[in-house]
């Protein structure tokens, strides 16, 4: 028992001590210097300009799947990296570009949209993950589907 009181003891000594150093006696100077300059230097960001950033695919049958690729160029100064892109819902598919967009250059998003079990007006958000500025970009689509006629074959009463 005295020996875990004397490690408990010597433990709590050491921590509160280690707390008493100077930090700021280890900052290296030079180092200090450059990220200094390197973070006075302004960033260059790419950006996502999508030449429609929602499609509207007007009415469509339940049961349907529809796409629609979304074309997007790199207006920015730096070479932009998708690195997710998720849909607010399981129907709906995003597939991208996976290699750096030059700047100047377009890349491609494909969006598809399963139509079943969605009857009546939808729209959908996509949401992607890149490198721009604000880190988070979204499309969406749209559509009125019409429903399937579930009363089909069965007799009328």
């Amino acid at each position: 028992m005295k020996k875990l009181l004397l490690a408990g003891v010597a433990l709590a000594t050491m921590s509160f001590t280690a707390c008493n150093s100077n930090a700021s006696g280890k900052v290296d100077e030079s180092k200090k210097e450059i990220a200094e300059q390197r973070d006075a230097q302004p960033q260059a960001y790419p950006v996502m300009d999508f030449e429609a950033s929602e499609h509207d695919f007007g009415t469509v049958n339940e049961g349907d799947i529809v796409e629609h690729t979304f074309i997007f160029t790199n207006t920015g100064e730096a070479p932009l990296i998708i690195s997710d892109a998720s849909a607010s819902c399981g129907c709906t598919v995003p597939t991208y570009t996976k290699e750096p967009i030059a700047p100047g250059d377009k890349g491609e998003m494909v969006v598809k949209f399963n139509t079943r079990g969605k009857p009546n007006q939808q729209m959908k958000a996509v949401r992607i993950v890149a490198n721009t500025q604000s880190g988070r970009e979204t499309i969406r689509i749209k559509a009125f589907v019409n429903p399937q006629n579930s009363n089909a074959g069965s007799p009328v009463r």
